[in-house]
């Protein structure tokens, strides 16, 4: 954990080119998204964000971070996070969570989205909703929030609830705890860490200009992983499948603005009585 290191706080023209590499990321996981396919390679998908990253002159966060070796992480299935793109073929009913980071003018941009292929368990899709709705109840918490510790308790509250309808079969969802969300700005990961579970640390105060990524880890089975001896890909102990959503988000005095959403978070947030700052 971060612990109470020295939070970067943004000023909002820093938070303008912060956005300019959400909007990187967003269009190069949108592109990713619609190549996602049974038959598709992972070294495909990571291809196609490359190419996207590329074009807009950006550089991938990714690639080279601590020797990592692609543009994206893939995760399939069991795979939670970190996964590197390679020879593996999508087949269908695979829960695929994609990972994409971006670097504009020194300035970082992070996401994640899980996608289900056609032909998968109800269970699966589930999962994804799921984590997905955690996600942005964690990204809604931020509005008007006073410590940071407010994210996870509402990314609980929504496993917590899915739990409670029967969405994962009757049994317990785990949320991953060895891997937090972060904070985020001239370098990809920077304090503080931001939990997805509740904790007694209620975390530091939230104010303008702080900017962080939101990113929930939920798997279908117990919420224990391990590492690979590729030394990147986490997989769950159990061999459960998984799912990973993430947005990067600024906090600023007129409200908060996903970064990594095409409309800024817009639609979602809107839907949850969350304004949208109006930088553009």
């Amino acid at each position: 954990m971060f612990g109470r290191e020295r939070i970067e706080y943004k000023t909002p023209d820093q938070v303008l080119l912060m956005r300019r590499a959400g909007l990187v990321v967003a269009e190069a996981l949108a592109a990713v998204r619609e190549s996602a396919a049974p038959g598709v390679t992972t070294a495909r998908l990571d291809a196609v964000a490359a190419e996207v990253i590329a074009d807009h002159h950006a550089t991938a966060s990714f690639l080279g971070y601590h020797g990592y070796p692609a543009t994206l992480c893939v995760s399939v299935n069991d795979e939670v996070v970190h996964g590197i793109p390679g020879s593996r073929v999508l087949e269908p009913g695979d829960v695929v969570s994609i990972d994409c980071g971006a670097i504009v003018e020194g300035w970082h941009g992070d996401s994640a989205i899980t996608v289900v292929l056609d032909g998968a368990a109800p269970e699966d899709v589930d999962l994804a909703a799921t984590t997905e709705r955690a996600m942005w109840s964690g990204i809604a918490a931020l509005a008007g929030a006073e410590r940071l510790g407010v994210v996870g308790e509402a990314v609980e509250d929504v496993v917590d609830a899915a739990e409670a309808a029967g969405l994962n079969g009757g049994a317990r969802y785990g949320l991953v705890e060895e891997y937090v969300g972060h904070g985020i700005g001239t370098s990809m990961h920077q304090p503080p860490d931001v939990p997805n579970f509740r904790s007694r640390d209620r975390g530091p105060r939230v104010r303008p200009g702080l900017c962080v990524a939101v990113e929930p880890m939920v798997v279908r089975g117990q919420r224990f992983t391990q590492v690979l001896d590729d030394d990147w890909t986490v997989v769950t102990s159990d061999g459960s499948r998984a799912s990973h959503w993430e947005h990067t988000v600024a906090v600023l005095e007129d409200g908060i603005w996903v970064l990594t959403a095409a409309d800024g978070g817009a639609e979602e947030l809107g839907a949850r009585g969350v304004t949208v700052a109006p930088l553009g």
